[in-house]
């Protein structure tokens, strides 16, 4: 029977009192945020079981990003499941405005330019409600794939399946497949991933903001 011997998990529930999340690597958490945003001062808290992150309303281009600190801890071939729970700070997104969150090698200030990734999106410019899904291999890129699922301020769980194997990557959300009839094949990607966490927008005053109440990767034991 298979068990804690076989498998390891990665678990945070952001609890705590509120706190700022690092900018900067620290021993305490494996996350650390890039802020590089052109003005203002958007926030990014863990605490109270947690994490939220809300951009600013300055009219220019905010860049926020929860990640590893680029640490690609989590070997693709290893990984089994990655789960999140999450929702949005308003019934709806606003144009101008991209949140993604699940899986991907080194980040980039452009989603679609990090190297390999798997997970939701949401793109005011296509939806203010419907999320998308996305993989992407440096080989095979899966771009915009509707779920036709709406995220607004109910939490909602979200999970990216590995266990089929590389070149046959499952999207869930609360507990229903999502985009069944799309191929996700990640089969040419044989490196490290790590949990993302990004919401951006471009030069306007979008106050949009993404809540996650726990982040859980589970993987092959080595």
């Amino acid at each position: 029977m298979s068990g804690i011997q076989d498998f390891q998990v990665f678990y945070d529930d952001f609890n705590g009192t509120v706190a700022t999340l690092p900018t900067s690597a620290d021993p305490a958490t494996p996350w650390l945020v890039d802020d590089t945003s052109v003005t203002g001062t958007p926030t990014y808290t863990k605490g109270t079981s947690v994490c939220t992150m809300t951009l600013n309303n300055d009219s220019a281009i905010v860049n926020i990003c929860n990640h590893f600190g680029d640490a690609l801890d989590f070997d693709i071939d290893d990984i089994q499941t990655v789960e999140m729970r999450v929702r949005i700070g308003a019934a709806t997104f606003t144009s101008g405005s991209i949140l993604v969150f699940g899986v991907g090698s080194a980040r980039d200030d452009t989603p679609d330019s990090v190297a390999a990734h798997a997970w939701f999106r949401m793109e005011g410019a296509r939806s203010t409600t419907i999320l998308d899904v996305e993989t992407d291999d440096g080989v095979r890129d899966v771009s915009d794939v509707s779920t036709g699922v709406a995220l607004g301020t109910t939490f909602k769980r979200f999970v990216i399946d590995f266990t089929g194997g590389k070149s046959n990557v499952k999207f869930y959300i609360d507990g229903q497949r999502v985009a069944p009839s799309q191929t996700f094949d990640m089969s040419g990607y044989s490196s490290g991933l790590q949990p993302i966490i990004q919401l951006q927008k471009t030069a306007n005053g979008n106050v949009d903001s993404v809540i996650v109440d726990y982040v859980k990767v589970t993987t092959r034991r080595a």
